[in-house]
């Protein structure tokens, strides 16, 4: 199942899921449609892993504050931390590999490294 996120939903849904899978999109965006089929199969083969949509169109301030310019981009949340964000539709081979990276990841490690980044 994907669900559909708004600005009300997000920051709940990432703080109470731990893998969080995120298309920013919009129904004139070709890419897009292309991409929505590829999205919800591996989501449904994925049923561990909440996978979610941003309407750019309805959610302007939400595809604002993660600074999203080019559609659709895909962002993925562990543990809410951003682990990764990119734009363009994905290969289903693509999107499957990039999700058993994530879900390898130490996240005390990833958290480690973090906090070892100096401030911008």
């Amino acid at each position: 199942m994907v669900l559909e996120l708004t600005k009300e939903t997000f920051k709940d849904t990432v703080d109470n899921n731990d893998i969080v899978i995120v298309d920013f999109w919009a129904t004139w965006c070709g890419p897009c449609k292309q991409f929505a089929p590829v999205f919800e199969k591996v989501a449904t083969e994925n049923t561990d892993i909440t996978f979610a949509k941003v309407n750019t169109e309805q959610e302007q301030e939400l595809s604002g504050y993660f600074n999203v310019r080019s559609i659709p981009t895909l962002m993925i949340f562990r543990e809410q931390v951003l682990l990764f964000a990119q734009p363009g539709a994905l290969p289903e081979s693509a999107l499957k590999e990039i999700i058993t990276k994530v879900k390898a990841l130490d996240m005390d490690e990833v958290r480690k490294q973090i906090a070892e980044q100096p401030p911008e």
